[in-house]
């Protein structure tokens, strides 16, 4: 069986409160993981983040928020088709932990709950396969991004 959840963690030069910024303001959201972002961070809140695709057209991610405690925890379910209610069987949870380290900051984000969706073991190693390089590239953005943000160490 693949694996059910995908695992980065990284050290961002910035302090948490700038990080927990980055992270759950739709502002910020715009400028390392989405080209819009409709998003009230707060539990059962619902959102939208939108990804323009080359060649014209978009694609669109509903979300729902599941928990938000700042400044250290933050998390959503998304993915799930259009009026449906985010669950296990439809909707991985995303979770970011932030842990202040100083003046840098380490955020740990894990991505779960592949298997447990209903849908084909295809499109399931698909999902994993994606949102493993996915997130790859998405973390070093965001270390980038937050790193040069007012009240980061290198901003």
């Amino acid at each position: 069986m693949p694996g059910d959840r995908i695992e980065r963690e990284i050290e961002i030069d910035a302090p948490i409160d700038v990080v927990w910024s980055v992270i759950t303001e739709p502002d910020h959201i715009t400028g390392w993981f989405t080209d819009t972002a409709e998003l009230d961070a707060h539990p059962g809140r619902e959102g939208r983040f939108g990804w323009e695709r080359a060649g014209g057209g978009r694609h669109i991610v509903n979300l729902r928020v599941e928990r938000h405690e700042p400044p250290h925890f933050f998390s959503f379910r998304w993915n799930h088709p259009d009026g449906t209610d985010p669950d296990a069987t439809n909707a991985p949870l995303v979770e970011f932990t932030l842990e202040a380290r100083g003046d840098s900051t380490c955020l740990r984000l894990v991505e779960s709950g592949i298997q447990g969706l209903a849908r084909s073991d295809d499109e399931k190693d698909t999902y994993l396969s994606e949102h493993t390089s996915g997130w790859d590239t998405i973390v070093e953005r965001l270390r980038t991004y937050a790193a040069a943000q007012p009240g980061a160490a290198a901003g």
